[in-house]
C-alpha cells in the first residue's frame, strides 16, 4: 500500500488528524529515568502505546536519536510501531538534501535500516535531489514548503522574478511536474494559516505536514480550517496536524504515559472539532 493510502486509512480509522512527533530528550524524561539516554526507545515506546489508536501517524526526529547515539534505539522503536500499530505510518524526520550516490544512501538509511514509511527532505537543491527517493516505490516525501520557524521567511517568503514566492514556486513543482510518482506532499508550519491556505491553493491534492502546533504556539482550529478541503466525512487529501513536546511532556511523573494520552485526546478531539459540518 502506498504512504499516501495508509495515511488516509489511518486517518480514517482513528478519526484523527494528528500526528505524535517523537523527540525524545532525556533531560526531561520522568522519574528514575532523568538524564538517561539508553532509556530513549522505552520512553517513545510507552508513548507510542498510549497513543497508538488516537494518530494517522508518528514522526520520530532524528537528530534527537543520534546525538545520544542512539540510531540503535531508533531501530527499535520503529520495529515496535510496526509491531504493536501496522497500521499507523512513521515519517521520518531528517530533512535530507543532498544530490546523487549522497542522497541515494540517505534513501536507503530511512527506508532500509529504518523502514520509515515516509521521509522530511529540503528541496532547495533541485529535483536531482529529489529524485533518488522517488525510486522507493509507495514511500511518501514531505518537501520543506514554508516552515513554522520565523526565519524561514528569509528564503521562503522572497519572491521570484515570476512575481510568485519561493514556497509558492515549490507548491506548484511538487503539485506538478516533481511529483512523478504520487509520493510527494509538503510540509507547511501552523504558525501561518494564510500559507497554508496559499499552498492548499497550489496543491489542493497532497497531503501537508504542518508541525508547529502545541509548544510553537500554532492554532490548531485555524490550521484545519486553512488545510481541510473535504467534507466532515472525508478529505481530499490528508492534513497531519504534528505535535510533540505539548503530548511527549504533557506528565513528568510515573503516569508519564497516560498524562500523553490525555493530550494527545485533547489535541485529537480539537481538531476534529474543527472540521467543516457538512
Amino acid at each position: 500500500m502506498r504512504f499516501t493510502d495508509r495515511l488516509a486509512a489511518a486517518e480514517r480509522r482513528h478519526q484523527s488528524m494528528l500526528c505524535v512527533g517523537l523527540d525524545p530528550d532525556p533531560a526531561r524524561f520522568p522519574g528514575a529515568w532523568k538524564d538517561d539516554a539508553s532509556r530513549i526507545a522505552d520512553f517513545c515506546g510507552a508513548i507510542v502505546d498510549a497513543t497508538r489508536d488516537l494518530v494517522c501517524a508518528f514522526k520520530p526526529q532524528i537528530a534527537y536519536f543520534a546525538a545520544h547515539r542512539a540510531e540503535d534505539q531508533l531501530e527499535r522503536l520503529m520495529a515496535h510501531i510496526r509491531r504493536v500499530a501496522p497500521d499507523v505510518p512513521v515519517i521520518l524526520d531528517a530533512k535530507r538534501g543532498d544530490i546523487g550516490a549522497t542522497a541515494e544512501q540517505y534513501a536507503r538509511e530511512a527506508f532500509e535500516r529504518y523502514q520509515a514509511d515516509a521521509l522530511t527532505l529540503s528541496p532547495f537543491m533541485g529535483f536531482d535531489s529529489i529524485e533518488p527517493y522517488l525510486r522507493w516505490d509507495g514511500k511518501g516525501l514531505f518537501l520543506l514548503c514554508r516552515t513554522s520557524n520565523p526565519g524561514g521567511a528569509d528564503l521562503q517568503a522572497q519572491p521570484l522574478d515570476s512575481g510568485e514566492l519561493v514556497y509558492e514556486r515549490i507548491a506548484r513543482l511538487a503539485a506538478g511536474e516533481w511529483n512523478r510518482g504520487g509520493q510527494l506532499g509538503l510540509v507547511v508550519g501552523a504558525t501561518y494559516p494564510r500559507e497554508i491556505e496559499r499552498v492548499r491553493q497550489l496543491a489542493p491534492t497532497l497531503p501537508l505536514l504542518i508541525p508547529g502546533v502545541g509548544a510553537q504556539g500554532g492554532d490548531a482550529a485555524a490550521t484545519v480550517r486553512a488545510g481541510w478541503r473535504g467534507t466532515a466525512a472525508a478529505t481530499i487529501a490528508p492534513i497531519v496536524v504534528n505535535s510533540s513536546r505539548a503530548v511527549l511532556y504533557a506528565g513528568a511523573g510515573d503516569d508519564f504515559a497516560a498524562a500523553a494520552r490525555r493530550a494527545a485526546l485533547s489535541a485529537r478531539d480539537e481538531l476534529q472539532r474543527a472540521r467543516p459540518l457538512v
